[in-house]
């Protein structure tokens, strides 16, 4: 099940980010900043922050088990005005390759087709390789569009064009209580 992120589950996230950073972007990032710097309880304090002060939706992948989740935001590039990117997503490790990744983009996909959104972004690193191969598969394409990041990597922007689709699971009111705010 996809929910909105709580505070209680603010652990479980940071430990997730930390890991799936050091798995999937080690030998792109340095091992001094992802073994000393990115710390679990560092990660626990940025996400209290971004719950309690900022505007992002922040969704988990919850079965029992947290195993992954999604932050969307307002797009801030000025091309592509408030339109909704996805800023973060991340898949436990150990639960990588198991369709969820795939639902959790889908969830948010869904949720700008709701909004009337029909053109959707998000960044990724230039050098994941893996992380692009999984978004080419999902429908997304570079624009060209290319900045370096805070820790000196070069991250390519990616889009996909929506279709409405009748059978989304979002699009009847009654699978949404509370429609996310973007």
């Amino acid at each position: 099940m996809i929910r909105q992120m709580e505070l209680g589950d603010v652990p479980r996230v940071a430990e997730i980010q930390v890991f799936a950073w050091r798995t999937s972007d080690r030998g792109i990032i340095s091992d001094e900043y992802l073994f000393r710097d990115m710390t679990v309880v560092k990660r626990i304090d940025y996400y209290k922050n971004l719950l309690i002060n900022c505007t992002d939706e922040n969704y988990v992948f919850d079965d029992g088990i947290i195993k992954a989740f999604i932050t969307i935001s307002k797009c801030k590039d000025e091309d592509m005005p408030d339109s909704p990117q996805l800023s973060s997503i991340y898949v436990e490790p150990f639960f990588q390759r198991n369709g969820i990744g795939s639902q959790m983009i889908k969830y948010f996909e869904d949720i700008a087709l709701q909004r009337g959104f029909s053109r959707v972004c998000l960044w990724v690193m230039k050098k994941n390789d893996n992380a692009i191969s999984f978004y080419e598969k999902l429908g997304y394409a570079p624009d060209g569009t290319e900045f370096t990041g805070g820790l000196g990597t070069t991250e390519i922007r990616y889009i996909k064009m929506l279709c409405f689709n009748s059978s989304s699971p979002l699009s009847s009111p009654a699978r949404h209580n509370n429609p996310p705010r973007l």
